[in-house]
């Protein structure tokens, strides 16, 4: 598959300095890096984004975690892999992810579960990776990006 274009991201410069500043406020929020990755990594694989589904992995990869539980994150409901606090993480992903799926998608049970294991800096990291992951989704799936391309 080739690129219909650059991903406008890379086009549009400012864009990207901005994106920049949002992932470095993530990184600065303490919260878990490991999640952060499961938690792109599945909003991806809902979105089907074939690039980052593969940048994902590879940087959970890098991050310390292991190809047993990457294997298991479109399955996580059903593996004991995961833990309470990354399930919650999980299920925020992909109700937040499903929107126009369902427009009340992230229930008070799910927000509550999230919150029970995460403060608001964490929680504010985690949603903002959701919303930046769907956004990289769209870009990438819309110009056709190919898996493992670099921009």
């Amino acid at each position: 598959m080739h690129a219909r274009m650059t991903n406008p991201a890379m086009v549009l410069p400012d864009a990207t300095k901005g994106i920049q500043n949002i992932y470095k406020a993530i990184g600065q929020s303490g919260a878990d890096g490991k999640t952060l990755e499961l938690v792109h990594l599945r909003a991806s694989q809902i979105n089907g984004c074939s690039p980052c589904v593969f940048g994902g992995v590879k940087s959970a990869l890098k991050n310390g975690e292991t190809d047993e539980r990457l294997h298991q994150v479109a399955a996580w409901r059903d593996s004991d892999l995961f833990t309470d606090a990354e399930r919650a993480a999980l299920e925020l992903a992909e109700a937040a992810t499903r929107l126009a799926d369902n427009p009340t998608a992230v229930t008070d049970e799910i927000w509550n579960a999230a919150a029970d294991h995460f403060d608001e800096k964490e929680l504010s990291a985690i949603i903002l990776m959701i919303g930046l992951t769907n956004l990289f989704n769209r870009l990438n799936t819309t110009v056709r990006a190919p898996a493992g391309a670099t921009w």
